[in-house]
């Protein structure tokens, strides 16, 4: 009998054992004594290694998702007599090595702080195919970015045009830009997610644009791209983009009259599948649709097709990642008038690994690894260690109900924005992170340890 806790879009599974490829990393499975391997590397050898939790990356699942998205675009521009290009947003998942790959795959990389243009810059790949954004960049991020090389900045205000034309004529150099523009579109997503609409921090309003593109190009150290879009994150309706593009193909065609603007930005934002319930759009349909708007637009007024840029980092990041952890102690809890039970799963991870759950409600799913099960689906909640009740992974999942201490349970799809937003909270050191592919696992970022913790206390007796 189901459990009446359940949302209603969770299913119960029949099998308890089976991994969901819409979920789950293509090269995770699970052999016939239940242990389960993820690019070849049993996922106890891994444990054993470098412990838990721990952030495991499918490094062919990256290349093939990369790889997807990128010949999606490229050929959906080609049908319309143009190019795109790709930005991999480093703000889903960057290391140094993430960054080699991104390289390796011909994409350039969007930053938005002087630690992520210092990990771009430290992985190697030509300070030409870096972006810079960001609301609020500083005269030191700004300064970097001139004296580095950056292939384009991202303009987010009036008073950032001052301020990077400064900084490119004291050392007498020409800095690419573009201007982000609040399109108003409102995408289906989570209130915190949607960064087009009018009251909120990113971007120059629509009737300010002409404005500010004269004033940058008055500055003879200033190259103007063209414009930027970015409605929002996690997104599976596609009409929100192709409004957005079209709001800004007249945009774009009215400031032609000015002059040149080889390109136009129309960010990222596509979703992916944390749980069976959602349906992302195949990513050939997104790049079909959007470009053949922005072709069908521009064709109706008469202007040719710029180069088009994009800026996914959750499609290829997110379901390549899975998070392991090891499991404390299990509860059953009875809740309401009916004594349903939902058993409560604690693992020696939580918020502080996976802040997603708490800044947005966000659904994850789960799956025990470690052995296989013969026994019933149980509703289960995965909640963290910390002094917070809302420190919880999984809010609902299934896991057999004989679910354990030591047994190792994965999360799925935590490849982007688990690593990138971790934290200290309750003094817990941040997990390690490992690439596997081919039998192999390399270490991309070690564990941290107590004594990181306490190196920058600078009280700490000697």
């Amino acid at each position: 009998m189901d459990n009446s806790l359940a949302p209603s879009w969770l299913v119960k599974p029949s099998d308890i054992n089976e991994l969901d490829a819409s979920i789950w990393p293509d090269n995770l499975v699970r052999g016939e004594d239940g242990h389960c391997q993820i690019g070849g590397v049993a996922v106890g050898d891994l444990v054993q290694q470098f412990g838990t939790p721990l952030y495991v990356v499918d490094k062919k699942d990256f290349f093939t998702r990369a790889n997807k998205l990128i010949q999606a675009f490229d050929a959906a521009a080609k049908r319309f007599g143009t190019k795109s290009k790709i930005y991999y947003a480093g703000k889903a998942l960057l290391t140094t090595e993430i960054v080699r790959w991104v390289d390796q795959l011909g994409m350039s990389v969007d930053t938005s702080s002087n630690g992520e243009m210092a990990v771009a810059l430290a992985g190697g790949i030509s300070p030409e195919r870096i972006g810079l954004h960001g609301n609020n960049k500083s005269h030191s991020e700004i300064g970097r970015a001139v004296t580095s090389g950056i292939g384009v900045v991202v303009i987010d205000s009036e008073i950032e045009v001052e301020r990077i034309a400064s900084a490119a004529g004291a050392q007498d150099r020409i800095q690419p830009v573009r201007l982000r523009v609040n399109s108003g579109v409102h995408a289906h997503t989570h209130e915190y997610l949607a960064t087009a609409r009018e009251d909120q921090k990113f971007g120059i309003a629509i009737s300010d644009v002409a404005k500010v593109v004269e004033m940058i190009r008055s500055h003879k150290h200033l190259q103007f791209m063209g414009l930027h879009s970015h409605i929002g994150s996690q997104i599976f309706a596609v009409e929100g983009f192709v409004e957005a593009a079209r709001r800004l193909v007249r945009l774009h065609a009215e400031l032609l009259t000015g002059g040149e603007i080889p390109e136009l930005n129309l960010g990222g934002g596509f979703g992916v599948a944390y749980t069976p319930a959602d349906k992302p759009m195949p990513i050939e349909l997104v790049a079909e649709t959007i470009i053949s708007a922005v072709a069908a637009e521009c064709e109706a007024l008469e202007i040719p097709i710029p180069v088009l840029a994009f800026e996914p980092g959750r499609y290829i990041a997110g379901p390549s990642g899975i998070t392991i952890y090891n499991v404390g102690t299990t509860k059953d809890v009875l809740v309401g008038d009916q004594g349903e039970v939902r058993k409560y799963v604690s693992i020696d991870g939580g918020m502080s690994d996976n802040a997603r759950p708490a800044l947005y409600k966000a659904d994850y799913s789960v799956a025990l690894v470690s052995r296989g099960s013969d026994l019933n689906a149980s509703l289960v909640r995965v909640v963290g260690k910390h002094c917070e009740s809302g420190d919880i992974v999984v809010r609902d999942g299934y896991l057999p109900e004989d679910i354990s201490p030591n047994d190792l349970v994965a999360v799925a799809t935590t490849g982007a924005y688990c690593y990138s937003l971790a934290s200290n909270y309750n003094y817990l050191p941040r997990a390690a992170m490992v690439a596997v592919a081919d039998g192999k696992a390399e270490l991309l970022v070690r564990a941290e340890t107590e004594q990181d913790l306490l190196a920058r206390d600078a009280k700490v007796s000697k």
